[in-house]
């Protein structure tokens, strides 16, 4: 009797094992965040005054009510953290860190697991509250590891360097020159900064020779070097210039001009490349 019972019980055991691994099996493996991209990382560190490596400790979840202008399948949470590292700012920081972070929902209605995992954050303080962040986005929160760390201090660099790019707003004027020769000609187009300086892209045309480019974020003659993609002069460019010259920027006279002046600005755009982001 005695071992028939053993017997029973074992069966019922190797019967759990065996649907706890088949139910395993037919749950959908959480969706992995695609990596973030070198635009990702200057949109998040070009506003923010800390770059904080933490550690999670306490997540709760706030009531939807509460969270305004939460976006449909995301989740906010009031997090308490353990400072690890400042990686960017000079701000003094406490050891504990609290925060409210916005982060994408699963299936089931659970946030990507990051409690006792290291975090990034792009933040800055709250006045007159220690401790207390306030992040640069509502989702500037980012998995840690050492490569990203990286990634950052490159991009961090590239901003506090002192001939670093600025940020460009839009275009200001562009105007083509034809040469002496056909198919000779050289198009400037003018940008507009935030901060008033000048900067200017030139894109030069000769017989039998390939196009050239080049972009000056200090003068108002550029030169011939065209910035090196992932680079925060491309980044300055590509992400924030119109995809087509606006008509109304275009001064040339005549309308072969004007045409060469739109195929050179569109040029080097399409020598830019797209602009990519993986945050929504």
């Amino acid at each position: 009797m005695n071992a028939m019972i053993r017997s029973g019980r074992t069966a019922l055991v190797l019967i759990a094992a065996v649907m706890a691994a088949s139910a395993g099996a037919d749950s959908p493996p959480r969706p992995v965040p695609p990596p973030a991209s070198y635009a990702d990382l200057v949109d998040l560190a070009d506003g923010a005054p800390l770059v904080i490596r933490a550690q999670p400790r306490k997540i709760v979840a706030v009531e939807p009510a509460r969270a305004r202008g939460l976006r449909a399948g995301w989740g906010r949470f009031y997090v308490e953290a353990k400072t690890e590292a400042l990686i960017g700012g000079t701000a003094p920081l406490d050891g504990a860190l609290v925060y409210l972070v916005d982060l994408p929902l699963d299936a089931k209605g659970k946030p990507p697991a990051f409690k006792k995992k290291s975090v990034v954050l792009f933040a800055r303080t709250v006045p007159g509250r220690p401790g207390e962040l306030q992040l640069v986005a509502p989702d500037a929160q980012l998995m840690w590891d050492a490569m990203l760390e990286t990634r950052i201090k490159g991009v961090l660099a590239e901003l506090y360097a002192p001939d670093a790019p600025q940020k460009i707003t839009g275009v200001r004027e562009a105007i083509h020159v034809g040469g002496d020769l056909a198919g000779e000609g050289e198009t400037q187009i003018f940008l507009t900064a935030a901060n008033g300086e000048p900067a200017a892209i030139a894109v030069s045309r000769k017989p039998g020779q390939p196009p050239r480019w080049g972009v000056s974020f200090s003068e108002l003659v550029a030169s011939d070097a065209a910035p090196r993609r992932d680079s925060l002069g491309w980044y300055r460019l590509a992400c924030f210039l119109p995809r087509d010259l606006p008509p109304a920027a275009n001064i040339s006279g005549r309308g072969a001009d004007r045409a060469a002046a739109a195929a050179d600005y569109g040029f080097a755009i399409a020598e830019l490349g797209a602009c990519q982001r993986t945050r929504k």
